[in-house]
């Protein structure tokens, strides 16, 4: 009688892990999308380290965004079951932010530092002092993680959708899973990228076919951190764009229902949440910019 009571827990258990299994499958594909912007605005966060600190940084962010998760899942398995109005307007509030952080940088870019916002009055100052290395790391691992906590909250509301109505015991496993895999790939990738060049000079000791291919990576390098930047800009504003859109049922509707079919219509789709983050973080830059210019001179 307890062998058999043993193995029908036995039977339970692997029932449970291949549902769980199936929905963290499910769940990862949903926010596959999410993971390539949250990688390019990661990369584009840390680079511009120090070589000898690049792994170090990343390192920092990482353990930052594993944080980020260990608020974000239980906070959104509570918001789900207690107040589920909560989770749309928050997710609004973190896509202006990201709309707002890619606005200042187009503008800083554009119209030169003056104009910019938190990062241009930051380059201001730090070129008017000595500079602080280690200061400077540390307002870049900061930026990281908050950039970090809006995509991740992402990341767990699209898993939320997933295991909705499915048992607690499976929810939290599947977003821990989601939680897990997600830090491992897209920082475990973004320290690869960072050693991008170091890979080619390490290859271009030896002689060969591997020493050519070294000396195509370290020219590749510069090319690659600089696209970077532009995707990790432009990703600000289709995640934040997208969030904006989303939030209104009746937006996203007349948007989805006058899209064309098949690729062009993807297309268009990102076309339209680029351009909505654009405006909404230059609105959102125009709001703040007084109060930015204000804090300046403090």
């Amino acid at each position: 009688m307890a062998g058999a009571s043993l193995l029908a827990l036995f039977d339970d258990i692997a029932s449970v892990l291949d549902d769980v299994a199936a929905l963290t499958k499910v769940a990862a594909a949903k926010t596959g999308g999410v993971l390539g912007d949250d990688l390019a605005l990661n990369a584009q966060q840390v680079a511009g380290v120090r070589a000898s600190r690049e792994w170090p940084v990343v390192w920092a962010v990482a353990k930052g965004s594993l944080r980020n998760k260990a608020i974000l899942v239980p906070a959104a398995l509570a918001l789900s079951a207690f107040l589920p109005a909560a989770i749309g307007p928050l997710l609004v509030a973190g896509g202006l932010y990201l709309c707002l952080e890619g606005a200042e940088k187009v503008v800083e870019r554009t119209a030169g530092p003056a104009a910019g916002g938190r990062d241009a009055t930051r380059a201001a100052a730090a070129a008017q002092a000595p500079p602080d290395l280690a200061a400077a790391e540390r307002d870049k691992v900061r930026g990281a993680i908050r950039t970090d906590f809006v995509l991740s909250a992402e990341i767990t509301v699209l898993s939320l959708g997933v295991v909705a109505g499915r048992p607690l015991l499976e929810q939290v496993m599947v977003m821990v899973a989601i939680a897990l895999l997600a830090t491992a790939g897209v920082y475990g990738t973004v320290a690869a990228i960072v050693k991008f060049d170091d890979a080619g000079l390490w290859l271009s000791r030896f002689g060969g076919g591997r020493a050519r291919l070294g000396r195509r990576l370290v020219a590749a390098a510069p090319w690659l951190m600089r696209g970077l930047t532009v995707v990790g800009t432009l990703a600000m504003f289709l995640v934040g764009g997208g969030l904006l859109v989303h939030a209104d049922a009746a937006v996203h509707g007349w948007v989805a229902a006058r899209l064309p079919p098949g690729a062009l219509g993807h297309a268009v789709e990102l076309g339209v949440y680029l351009t909505a983050g654009l405006l909404a973080g230059l609105a959102a830059l125009a709001v703040l910019r007084p109060w930015q210019r204000r804090r300046a001179r403090r």
